[in-house]
Parts: structure tokens; sequence; C-alpha cells
């Protein structure tokens, strides 16, 4: 992927140092590992991970994070120093001018989120969150949280999803769940949530994610409509797509009807449909399957 020629956000908080580990491609590399924990707990005990991370009703601990002094050098500087920082706030930055040219076709203004880089620990508006979580946005703040080190999970033997793409897939996902919340669809979900059995939980939380699957691929049609993809770059998107499918996360440790994330074949479905469409109005997961 040409991330190099993407326009970098401004919308970026610092909280963490760059580190070795995840291959970005020109020798550039990642910072160090994380498990996702608190994801894989809450399938297996049937709890919505949103709840686990204080989305659901702003609880959840209160985790101090290890600086929450004002950076020591700006964006552009730990940029020339750190290609993974660089690396997020170009995608994020992309995903800026892709959101306000479809905002702008709609009739409304997009109000972009602000990225908050953490190492180790951090709090948010939902609440205190750790690595271990894997990133998330809050949308009582209006905040996509990244730790870098994350990456490198995904592209180890476990999730077996490396390349810049794979990484760009999750960051887009995760400013789908800005754009829902935007479009007054997570009000909806929280709603259904919080009235509803866990079943009916689990499934309007499926829905959820399916649908910033769609708009991860929304942002990837532009992505690739502009030249900026590269051979084999939409094959790793598909294969971190298929990565974090629940039952792959869980191995058939888990019934179905405890999933809160969708399979892998509804997540790799609904990250081609935005991908092969880039209208974010095919993506009505709750409409209609799978």
């Amino acid at each position: 992927m040409r991330w190099g020629d993407m326009r970098p956000s401004d919308n970026v908080e610092q909280g963490g140092s760059g580190g070795g580990g995840f291959p970005l491609g020109g020798g550039m590399r990642l910072g160090g590992g994380a498990v996702i924990l608190i994801i894989i707990v809450s399938l297996i005990f049937g709890i919505n991970p949103l709840s686990m991370l204080g989305m659901m009703e702003g609880g959840g601990p209160v985790v101090t994070e290890p600086s929450q002094t004002a950076p020591s050098q700006t964006n552009e500087q730990r940029a020339a120093k750190d290609p993974a920082f660089d690396f997020a706030r170009r995608v994020v930055g992309d995903t800026e001018d892709v959101w306000t040219a479809l905002f702008k076709q709609m009739g409304s203004r997009y109000e972009p989120p602000t990225l908050r880089e953490f190492r180790g620990s951090t709090r948010s508006g939902c609440g205190g969150a750790t690595s271990a979580s894997g990133p998330f946005y809050c949308p009582a703040d209006r905040k996509v949280y990244l730790d870098l080190a994350f990456f490198e999970e995904l592209s180890s033997r476990k999730f077996g999803a490396p390349g810049d793409f794979a990484a760009a897939y999750v960051i887009a996902h995760e400013v789908g769940h800005h754009v829902q919340n935007l479009l007054g669809t997570m009000d909806k979900f929280q709603a259904t949530a919080q009235r509803g059995d866990p079943r009916a939980r689990n499934e309007a939380s499926v829905r959820l994610e399916l649908q910033a699957d769609c708009y991860a691929g929304v942002w990837g049609f532009y992505a690739a409509k502009r030249n900026l993809l590269e051979a084999g770059d939409v094959e790793e998107g598909l294969r971190a797509a298929s990565a974090v499918g629940d039952d792959n996360i869980t191995k058939g440790r888990v019934s179905p009807d405890a999933f809160t994330h969708g399979t892998a074949a509804q997540r790799v479905h609904w990250f081609r449909q935005g991908m092969s469409t880039g209208d974010p109005r095919t993506c009505n997961t709750f409409a209609r399957g799978p």
C-alpha cells in the first residue's frame, strides 16, 4: 500500500513510543506484542466486549496511562522517527478525506474522530482500557484508541494477517464505528442492547461490527480507486477480516449465540461488500444477511 502518499491527519494525540515488530514494508516495522484478552474472554462468557470497555454504560475500571504529560515532540517530529506512528496518522488522514467527501454527498458534514495512540494503558471517555483490549472506539469522546503494538499480534502466527493493508483495515474499522456514531446507528444499538436479552444483544453487536467492516471496505474502495493499493493488498485485508472472526478467535470453544463480532465468513463478506461498491448505503447489515 502506498500509504506514504496519503495525507497525514492533524487529529492525532501521542501517548506512547514506537518500536520494532510489525512489518510495514520497506524495512519499517511496528511495535511490541499484545493479546486481545478482553475480546476472547467476552466471547467465552457471552459478554459484549463493548460492555467490558465501559462503552455500554460509561463504567469500567479506572486505568491510569503511564504518561499524561504533553509529548516532547510534535507529531511531525515523531512521524519522522517512527514509521508506525506516521503510518497510523496517514491512514486516519485518508479516511478523513474519503468520509468528508461521502458525507458531503449525503448532504451532511463529517466531523473526524481523534486518534489517541497509547502504550500499555489509557483512560477514555468510556472508562479505562489496556493494550490487551485491542484497538477500540469510544463514542463518548469520539476517539479511536490504538496501541501500535497490536499490529504485531495481528501479523503473528496467532492471527496470520501480516501487511500494511491488514493494519489499515483495523484502523478503518474503528473509524467505521465513528461513522456509525455520527449517523446515530450506535445510539440505536445501545438502546437495543440495554433492553434485550443476551442473545439479542450479541446479535446486535455482530451487526454493528459487520457494518464497521463494510465501512472499512468503503474506504478501501476509494483507496484503490486512487491507485493507493498494491498487488496483494486486498487479500491482506480479507485475511485480516477472516482472522478476527469469532469462530477463528474462539476455535469452536464458544457457541455461535455468544458471538459478538461475526464469523470469519461474515466479516469477509461485508468487508468485500464495501470494497466492491464504495457505497455506504449497501452496508445495512441490520436489514439483510449474511
